[in-house]
């Protein structure tokens, strides 16, 4: 709520105090402070400071004009006679080529394969349109593997499904993915071969 301190008028006058009755036995009085004293300044945390200024000034005097002793020099070690430097010996050449040739070697690690009864697609893509389809089958194409389009009709409508396979066995069909990936073109999917 705002008030007026304008309107308020002078303050109103103390009554005179009532006389103090006397203090109950054994109780005492602390006298009031003055309105012009000053309060006591305590003498001993003014020494305390004082000192330790005194000791930092002293420290810092200590540092600037330190009373480190000059070490006596003799005229005879005077002369120090330049040190003699050997040159150094040449460096050597590279005895280990070994891994900058591992750095740049494919292995490639022939594992004996498991006859499977099954064979395999690979389907890369399934598209609305035959002309988008056809662009991944010549991308598939630069990457030196054949392709099919297959057209499908499913529930959702009509669909250019771009496949590569049969593959005899799923190995082979990983393989072909891996270096499919590796000149970009990723989302592979490897299944049975389900199109007889």
């Amino acid at each position: 709520m705002a008030v007026d301190y304008a309107k308020r008028g002078a303050p109103k006058k103390k009554k005179p105090a009532a006389k103090a009755k006397p203090a109950a036995r054994g109780a005492t009085r602390k006298p009031a402070n003055r309105k012009g004293a000053k309060p006591a300044v305590p003498v001993r945390a003014l020494l305390v400071t004082l000192a330790v200024i005194a000791l930092f000034v002293a420290f810092l005097w200590f540092l600037k004009n330190g009373d480190a002793p000059e070490p006596a020099i003799d005229d005879e070690s005077a002369t120090v006679s330049a040190p003699v430097l050997e040159p150094l010996p040449e460096v050597p050449a590279e005895r280990w080529q070994y891994i900058e040739e591992l750095e740049s070697q494919q292995l490639e690690v022939e594992v004996p394969e498991l006859a499977e009864s099954r064979r395999r697609l690979m389907q890369c893509a399934s598209f609305r349109s035959h002309a988008e389809a056809d662009t991944l089958r010549a991308r598939i194409a630069m990457a030196g593997y054949e392709s099919q389009i297959r057209e499908t009709t499913g529930s959702n409508g009509r669909w250019f499904r771009v496949i590569l396979g049969p593959f005899d066995n799923l190995r082979d069909a990983q393989r072909t993915n891996n270096q499919l990936q590796r000149t970009g073109i990723y989302g592979c999917q490897i299944w049975l071969w389900n199109l007889d």
